[in-house]
């Protein structure tokens, strides 16, 4: 029955909606209700379920694996071990992985248009593994049904239903909307799997909104803006050997007169190509906050490209709070999409009978909500090789490329995973409880978000099986 609702004003003179209270259906209850299918929220999900308890996984889309299946990033790892391990493992017996190296793309080593391989030295070698997007969200489904997860596909997740007590709120369920409308799922423990803390900050944790700047000064008006977002698309039946010889016979390695060309003949829009930031571009200044030249990768087979689209630095978007935000991004990438798609086509040799294939389902954020957990993993921390007693791993080195390409060798503690003010929710993946320096480009990629799940829906589990809360649960030895 259509809900009658009356408008009322508020302080800010903007239209409010308010609603008479409703009834939502309880669709199911679970020990532990993962919000999210990326693979974070994945490996959580996996993880409980195979621990005995009874999960239920919240997925926005129609399979899990989040921006490397529906997103199309689609990054074959070497398996650091555990779940993430068992998935690279699985894609290859199914023949979705695919290799390239310099044997099969001479000239790609050191080539500007090589989104990964830009900084090699002309003619190294090198391996480029990736998974066919598709395919591995096929087998991430099958997985989870192994198990028993109980997957809610094609659901939003809306809301989370939070008490207040005399210490942390403790969640009781989320609200979700599929094909069945409104509906409501309860559990006990619930893991935030949505790479951008939406379900810690609905629950009511702290946390910092993205846009931690440039690392070196290079903020344009001193304003701090998150590092932005992108789009992936792919390409195929692109002729690389042309696309090569024209770049070393024309003197034209980054496409810089083709670019000019179409830009004079008005083919392509004054923003999809441009110019680096003034002042220096910053680490990952050419790949993110400009867009100089083609962005490309091989993936999936000979022939075929992955394209990064990405959102100007300058427009300062913060797409995991924003809907206008989002929207923007979503509607003038596309467009950018189209137009460089017409542009490789009509100039670029080697791009004559390429075909754009596939654009992903969603605008990846690299810098979203930073939840304030019982600790904050800070770049103080790596430098300082801090010994945490409840470290959930064993110390690892990692470069941090905000700190000068420093190698660092650290722990992660389990407080990290607990967000303040919430007393049985833990994080995951790229909402983990870290500042910025540290996430970003460091500890947000698919091997470490599948350890994070698969630790969280390990603790998840043991504290269901103990009767207490995960803050209560007493982690005493790392996992990995």
């Amino acid at each position: 029955m259509a809900v009658t609702a009356k408008t009322t004003s508020v302080e800010s003179s903007s239209a409010m909606l308010e609603f008479p209270a409703r009834r939502v259906p309880v669709v199911m209850e679970a020990d532990v209700v993962v919000v999210g299918g990326g693979p974070g929220g994945f490996a959580a999900a996996l993880q409980a379920a195979r621990m005995g308890c009874s999960v239920a996984m919240i997925e926005r889309f129609d399979m899990p694996g989040g921006v490397h299946t529906s997103g199309l990033q689609g990054a074959a790892n070497e398996g650091v071990g555990g779940i993430h391990t068992e998935l690279m493992e699985r894609f290859a017996a199914k023949g979705y992985v695919y290799v390239a190296s310099e044997k099969d793309l001479p000239g790609w080593a050191g080539n500007p248009l090589s989104h990964y391989e830009r900084n090699h030295k002309p003619g190294a070698s090198f391996k480029r593994a990736s998974f066919n997007p598709e395919g591995a969200g096929c087998e991430m489904v099958q997985m989870l049904d192994e198990v028993g997860v109980t997957a809610f596909y094609q659901t939003s997740f809306v809301d989370a239903v939070v008490e207040d007590g005399a210490g942390d709120k403790k969640m009781t369920a989320v609200i979700v909307q599929n094909a069945g409308g409104m509906q409501a799922i309860r559990g006990k423990i619930f893991i935030d799997g949505t790479g951008t803390a939406e379900l810690a900050a609905r629950a009511g944790a702290p946390y910092v909104s993205g846009g931690g700047g440039q690392p070196d000064g290079t903020e344009w008006d001193g304003v701090k803006r998150p590092i932005p977002g992108g789009l992936l698309w792919t390409m195929t039946g692109v002729q690389y050997e042309k696309l090569i010889r024209y770049q070393q016979t024309s003197n034209d390695p980054a496409l810089t007169a083709l670019i000019a060309e179409a830009s004079a003949a008005k083919d392509i829009p004054a923003g999809l190509y441009r110019p680096r930031m003034g002042g220096g571009a910053g680490v990952y200044g050419e790949a993110y906050v400009g867009h100089p030249t083609l962005d490309m990768s091989p993936i999936n087979a000979p022939g075929t490209f992955i394209i990064w689209q990405n959102v100007p630095y300058e427009w300062a978007l913060h797409m995991d709070e924003s809907a206008a935000d989002e929207t923007r991004a979503r509607r003038e990438l596309r467009a950018f999409i189209d137009a460089e798609a017409r542009f490789l086509k009509k100039y670029v040799p080697g791009f004559e009978a390429a075909e754009l294939t596939d654009i992903g389902r969603f605008v990846g954020i690299r810098d979203g909500r930073h939840p304030i957990g019982e600790h904050v993993f800070t770049i103080e921390d790596a430098r300082a090789g801090t010994h945490f007693r409840d470290a959930v791993t064993k110390p690892m080195t990692k470069t941090f490329y905000w700190d000068g390409y420093r190698k660092h060798t650290f722990e992660v503690p389990y407080r990290s995973f607990l967000p303040k003010k919430v007393g049985n929710l833990l994080l995951t993946g790229a909402s983990m409880s870290f500042s910025y320096e540290t996430i970003f480009m460091v500890m947000r990629n698919f091997p470490w978000c599948t350890q994070t799940g698969e630790i969280a829906g390990y603790a998840a589990a043991r504290a269901i099986k103990q009767g207490v809360g995960p803050k209560d649960y007493e982690w005493k030895e790392p996992y990995f």
